[in-house]
């Protein structure tokens, strides 16, 4: 008797945001707190859903201004990706990171999705955001992002 193999699915169906504004010489992160069902009172960075019709990047600009209403931001796309296994589901989410500059002159207004946010270090976020796997995308954007100048081939243009 032959058992066939099962393969977990993946499902790309959403984004995640790292905003990071510069406070004096540092670069700080935006971690919002959740106020929906969906991952009540966690602490993490921006994430949402890939509309019909929208490309990732899309998505990421629209998640930014729905969640924070920042408007003005640079955007680049990171080559991370937030990823986890949903064991009531059964599949492995990923999502692609972006990784977005905010001016000085862009105030946070959020969303009925969260409750608070912070603007905070890199070593402070790590120790606040809640899911397993987020202190390595922080980490990676610190390396890639704020110690080290990102490629300019990965700079998103806004297309709108």
């Amino acid at each position: 008797m032959s058992k066939r193999n099962i393969e977990i699915p993946v499902h790309c169906k959403g984004i995640a945001v790292v905003l990071l504004k510069k406070f004096g010489e540092e670069y700080k992160v935006l971690l919002l707190k959740r106020a929906t069902s969906i991952l009540k009172d966690a602490w993490c960075y921006i994430g949402g859903s890939i509309e019909e019709g929208e490309s990732a990047w899309q998505s990421a600009f629209r998640e930014i201004e729905e969640e924070t209403g920042i408007t003005e931001v640079l955007l680049y796309t990171s080559n991370k990706l937030d990823q986890f296994y949903s064991p009531y589901e059964n599949y492995i989410y990923m999502a692609p990171v972006f990784v977005g500059y905010v001016n000085d002159d862009q105030k946070v207004n959020l969303n009925y999705e969260h409750s608070e946010y912070k603007w905070l270090s890199f070593n402070e976020a790590l120790e606040q955001v809640t899911l397993p796997g987020n202190d390595e995308v922080l980490t990676f954007i610190e390396k890639h992002f704020v110690k080290n100048t990102p490629s300019k081939l990965l700079r998103v243009r806004n297309y709108k």
